[in-house]
């Protein structure tokens, strides 16, 4: 598992001026598949890609889906990106960097590379390589904003084995204009969809920066207006742990009360 910022020298690299066209035209679109589907028809020959998903890490929250698309089609990996945003995104390799703790100043463009091998967790690696048939990951990290990353998942298929050396280099090449591309549609698309309650928590994160990643789930979903039952169902807990969770919430906070919560997200006073 590594990462590296794209400021060197880049290998020279030719893409097809219609493949630049229709990536260009996915841009700001609304359809959900559209820019992974043109992601992945650009870099998909280039390095056996077979799938790409684009995730909005925003304000600390647990990674948005703002675009996928799978060369099998249907809803396959949508369903493997949501297990991903519930269950296991606190264990990627990325958080060091998405969260500012890899300890450099963040680039204009980094590439972060994470094989199955890398990954110690068994249900992680089940749920996001084995069972996709996925054997490794490059993911263009780029910052669109303040406290928000993109990522562009590439991965790779079981079948092809892992990213050679030359097949990095070509991506490498075309990751300036994918990033750049990932970043207009992100401002015209994925940044409106960004909600109140999304915007609300990032106002607890301002309050509360030390409250632990399994509590603010919990409070994202009171502030989604979810029950304990929901909020247990979409984390794959117990009602009994989500209350739990909840009240260690709320004493971080010094509140008592769900009322008390959106009287704290909507208050106009400074921390």
């Amino acid at each position: 598992m590594r990462y590296w910022s794209l400021d060197r020298a880049r290998p020279a690299g030719q893409l097809d001026l219609s493949r630049v066209t229709s990536l260009m035209a996915a841009v700001g679109q609304a359809d959900a598949t559209s820019f992974a589907t043109e992601v992945l028809k650009t870099l998909g020959s280039v390095a056996q890609i077979s799938q790409c998903t684009i995730f909005a890490y925003e304000f600390g929250n647990r990674p948005r889906t703002v675009s996928v698309a799978d060369h099998r089609g249907g809803r396959f990996l949508h369903n493997v990106a949501e297990t991903y945003s519930r269950l296991f995104y606190a264990l990627d390799g990325n958080q060091k960097i998405v969260t500012g703790a890899a300890g450099a100043a963040p680039a204009a463009l980094l590439m972060h590379r994470q094989s199955s091998e890398d990954i110690a967790h068994e249900a992680y690696r089940a749920a996001c390589y084995r069972h996709p048939h996925v054997s490794d990951r490059l993911a263009l990290l780029l910052q669109p904003a303040d406290e928000i990353w993109l990522s562009v998942n590439l991965y790779r298929d079981s079948d092809h084995a892992n990213f050679q050396p030359g097949e990095i280099a070509l991506i490498e090449a075309l990751a300036p204009l994918i990033g750049h591309a990932a970043r207009h549609h992100y401002a015209l698309h994925g940044q409106a969809q960004l909600g109140i309650p999304q915007l609300m928590l990032a106002r607890i994160r301002t309050l509360c920066p030390g409250l632990p990643k399994r509590e603010l789930d919990v409070i994202r979903g009171v502030l989604e207006g979810r029950t304990a039952a929901d909020i247990g169902e979409l984390l794959g807990i117990k009602p009994a742990s989500v209350t739990t969770y909840q009240k260690r919430a709320y004493q971080r906070l010094g509140i008592s009360s769900q009322r008390q919560l959106f009287a704290l997200c909507l208050s106009s006073e400074a921390p």
